[in-house]
């Protein structure tokens, strides 16, 4: 699909996941969607939900979803338990240096679930 600039848009399938109740105060689960491994959080400190994938580029590990949240300048972070790169849960950056990233994907919650947005 294209927008009026000839840009293509992304067409977003929300899919329903986990109960909201189900992932701890200011802490992460894993969920399997699609195939991959998503981290989702629930940062009760920011009011906010996040979602990103597990795995941390660094090392591979399938780790963030048991990192510790935090901010950096106000900007939601988690830090791999293992290795401690940190990274953006908004936009997937790594913010110990600009080698790797990981994948962000939009989130919701309706009717008590977490809903997490895949690109179709």
């Amino acid at each position: 699909m294209q927008d009026n600039n000839g840009t293509s848009e992304k067409l977003i399938t929300w899919e329903k996941t986990i109960k909201a109740s189900d992932v701890p105060e200011n802490d992460g689960v894993a969920i399997i969607l699609d195939g991959k491994q998503i981290a989702v959080f629930n940062f009760t400190v920011e009011g906010k939900w996040f979602a990103v994938q597990n795995l941390c580029p660094h090392k591979n590990e399938m780790a963030l979803s048991r990192g510790l949240l935090g901010d950096v300048n106000g900007e939601p972070k988690i830090a791999c338990p293992f290795h401690k790169k940190t990274f953006s849960l908004e936009t997937g950056n790594c913010l110990n240096d600009d080698l790797c990233s990981v994948d962000v994907y939009p989130i919701k919650i309706e009717e008590g679930y977490v809903f997490i947005g895949i690109e179709k």
